[in-house]
């Protein structure tokens, strides 16, 4: 029988008794990092991601001619050498791009489940959710973001796929300065690594835990770079990284195949588009989340005068049950579109945000188990990640977001590639009805099914101003607070006119339908809101698990770029 839920973290406690985990032992001192360069402002073109290093890649290719999708595809190879505990090879993503002719386009390498993935697979005989969907072998779906970059780069890049993929070879060859991030992350995550022999072998090299300043290598990823510097996609998929792949999958009760990783394809689909005070924004679609529940929530939101009120408890509580209604619609429509039809024309229209407006007592909160869909109720019609934001000095913009889930996915390496797989399979409905890993409760349309995208809270974003220019580009980490804090930062900066830099730090809340509770960051609420939130019946929860962001605006000189300082996020341009 499996680790039910509440089990699950309390494997945390014996992180120091699992073997080959040093974790008190720590190598001499090396020179520090380099330093993180948060905020910065340039004329032409800009990059924004989770890492120093991987910034500075994507700002060269700009430099050396590359376009915005160019950097982006460069930028996020680079993020797998150097931030590995949020992937990318082994996980997948979104794309949403607007170009200078007018065109705008959205890609789908989300991970897909295996075709021998069933319904209940990770329950257990009780009816309990097992561990098995966010630890070990069976908790992966099937990674798309290879797939991604390179079907972006096939259709719209410019330089040559290896100059985009020879940084991230020499990144992972030649090693890297450690910071206290991901110092610390390995340390926290170190009972769920130490389970797996090759990721004991690669986050703890000899044993020792890892120490800020030493230098970082990984070989067998430099190696998988390289192949697919040289092989593209077709490497990853149906060659000697493949290969290695499913043999990891057989060695450890996998369900990912050959067949599975021969058949996944990434998919072009057209982006959430909608309207707000006199901007166009432009969102990832089914099977993210992100975009439909941005529309559904701002939709609702214009029908306010958000700017008139500020900062005050009115719009707090505004913006609260927005988040409710907006996020049950997410819960209970929203899935893989080429599995469930999706009633996006009624979602989205002028009329559903009405009815959810008519709905909202402003003197007092609405509890969540009394949210039901009115007359209009869209029927069939006839989740750890990281973000890049990217502009270029033709007028390009490119929001990408991408995934493995948890820190450090499900925890598995693939021997002699260097890479972690993805702990996707949790964001299905493991149990329709029960919270999943980020307390999210989605219904019957988000089952499991072979083949099938598990729904995803990814946003990658674009505002466009109301000539169809590119003026805002954003996106973030953080499982089910991507969504409000893109909201937070469009809102910051479309209703309370703030500058970016003040938009993406300052503190935020967030609601999700379940649980009913108005989470907020510390700062985010004073005491008189707070007790006047109270007073409406808002149950309040102080929390530090706010996503984080990387953001792109545009200025009178150019463009400023903003890293989030709650991941350390840098900014670089040119």
């Amino acid at each position: 029988m499996g680790m039910t839920r509440p089990l699950l973290f309390s494997i945390l406690l014996f992180a120091l008794l699992l073997p080959g985990c040093a974790l008190l032992t720590e190598r001499p001192a090396a020179p520090p990092v380099l330093p993180r360069q948060a905020t910065a402002s340039a004329a032409h073109g800009m990059v924004v991601s989770d890492a120093p290093l991987a910034t500075r890649v994507g700002v060269e290719i700009l430099r050396d001619g590359g376009n915005a999708i160019d950097a982006a595809v460069a930028t996020a190879f680079a993020l797998a050498a150097v931030y590995p505990e949020a992937g990318n090879l082994g996980g997948g993503g979104y794309l949403v791009a607007r170009f200078a002719d007018g065109t705008d386009v959205a890609l789908d390498f989300r991970e897909a489940a295996p075709l021998t993935a069933t319904r209940d697979m990770y329950l257990d005989g009780n009816g309990a959710v097992t561990e098995a969907s966010l630890i070990g072998h069976r908790a992966s779906g099937v990674p798309g973001a290879v797939a991604g970059l390179w079907e972006a780069h096939r259709r719209f890049g410019r330089l040559p796929w290896r100059r985009l993929v020879d940084p991230s070879v020499r990144l992972a060859r030649e090693g890297f300065a450690i910071n206290d991030r991901f110092a610390r992350s390995v340390r926290q995550d170190s009972a769920r690594l130490c389970r797996f022999e090759e990721s004991r072998r690669i986050f703890y090299p000899e044993g020792y835990s890892p120490t800020p300043g030493n230098l970082w290598r990984n070989p067998d990823l430099a190696a998988t770079l390289e192949r697919i510097a040289g092989g593209g996609a077709a490497e990853f998929y149906t060659g000697t990284t493949a290969t290695l792949i499913a043999e990891e999958m057989a060695r450890g009760g996998g369900l990912i195949t050959r067949e599975d990783l021969v058949r996944y394809r990434a998919l072009w689909r057209q982006p959430v588009r909608f309207s707000y005070r006199g901007f166009v924004v432009l969102s990832a679609p089914p099977s993210s989340s992100g975009g439909v529940t941005l529309a559904v929530l701002m939709n609702i939101l214009e029908g306010y005068d958000l700017p008139a009120l500020g900062s005050s408890a009115d719009a707090i509580h505004l913006k609260t049950e927005a988040m409710r209604r907006a996020y049950a619609d997410r819960n209970e429509y929203l899935a893989d579109p080429d599995f469930v039809r999706v009633a996006m024309d009624s979602l989205l229209s002028p009329e559903y945000a009405t009815h959810w407006r008519q709905t909202i007592n402003t003197a007092k909160a609405t509890p969540s188990d009394r949210i039901a869909h009115g007359t209009l109720n869209p029927t069939p019609e006839g989740s750890e990640t990281t973000h890049l934001s990217v502009v270029d000095g033709e007028g390009n913009a490119v929001a990408l977001t991408t995934t493995i889930n948890s820190l450090f996915g499900s925890a598995v390496t693939v021997r002699r590639a260097g890479f972690l797989l993805n702990n996707e399979m949790d964001d299905f409905a493991a149990r329709p009805g029960w919270p999943n890993a980020f307390g999210l409760v989605q219904g019957e349309r988000n089952a499991i099914q072979p083949g099938k995208r598990m729904l995803s809270s990814m946003t990658p974003t674009i505002v466009c101003d109301s000539l169809g220019a590119p003026y805002l580009v954003t996106g973030g980490r953080g499982g089910a607070h991507i969504i409000s804090s893109v909201f937070q930062i469009l809102t910051n900066v479309l209703d309370l006119r703030m500058d970016l830099p003040s938009a993406v730090t300052a503190p935020r809340i967030h609601h999700q339908h379940y649980p009913d509770v108005l989470q907020h960051e510390p700062g985010a609420l004073d005491q008189n809101q707070a007790t006047e939130l109270r007073r409406r019946r808002h149950e309040l929860k102080e929390s530090r698990g706010s996503g984080s962001t990387c953001s792109i605006i545009r200025s009178p000189a150019g463009w400023v770029g903003v890293g989030d300082p709650r991941s350390g996020g840098s900014a670089e341009g040119y």
